[in-house]
């Protein structure tokens, strides 16, 4: 069951350019500020779509969150009037906040459309709650596995298992192949 979520007349979605690293400040800034400042009619959402993602370094597994725009955060607001100018105070609010280089369109910015609002969002709702690997792997791969019962030992992939994050990997033990059901994190490329 889906909830619709009804949107403010005249909102659109508008995507902000921002330095490296600043993303997570500038959500936060402006969802923090825009009440103070009186703009709770003309901004409505913060948008910084993530993924978690786990890799293996040393033997240990890290996870940590992954930003899928990186420079980017995406913002559904009022920001044209409906003589179709630009109103003052949201648009100087959101360019002013430490971090923003701009809105991408420039001194006009133009809408995201529709669909592409949509396609962030299903890869938002598609991330969330799942792990995802830093790296991706290929049938009939050569890999090394790392950790577990048979670490050490190298093997082919012959199936991969994305939405529950496995492996099926043929190991050579005893001189027979053995089929053996891996996560991904317990395993690295031969290359790495």
């Amino acid at each position: 069951m889906s909830v619709q979520v009804t949107t403010p007349a005249g909102t659109q979605w508008f995507a902000l350019h921002t330095l490296s690293g600043q993303e997570g400040k500038v959500k936060l800034y402006i969802e923090k500020f825009k009440k103070q400042e009186e703009l709770d009619d003309s901004i409505f959402e913060v948008l910084l779509p993530t993924e978690v993602v786990s890799e293996v370094k040393a033997g240990k597994k890290s996870t940590k969150t992954r930003k899928l725009y990186p420079g980017y955060v995406f913002i559904q607001m009022r920001l044209y009037g409906e003589d179709n100018k630009l109103i003052n105070k949201p648009w100087y609010f959101v360019k002013e906040v430490a971090g923003v280089i701009g809105f991408v369109g420039g001194e006009r910015p133009a809408a995201l459309r529709q669909a592409e609002i949509d396609e962030i969002k299903s890869r938002v709702e598609a991330a969330s709650g799942k792990e995802v690997p830093k790296v991706s792997y290929e049938i009939g791969e050569e890999v090394k596995i790392t950790d577990g019962a048979f670490a050490n030992l190298t093997g082919r992939i012959d199936e991969i298992d994305p939405a529950r994050g496995k492996l099926k990997i043929s190991v050579s033990i005893f001189g027979r192949f053995t089929p053996v059901e891996l996560e991904y994190w317990q395993v690295q490329r031969l290359t790495e």
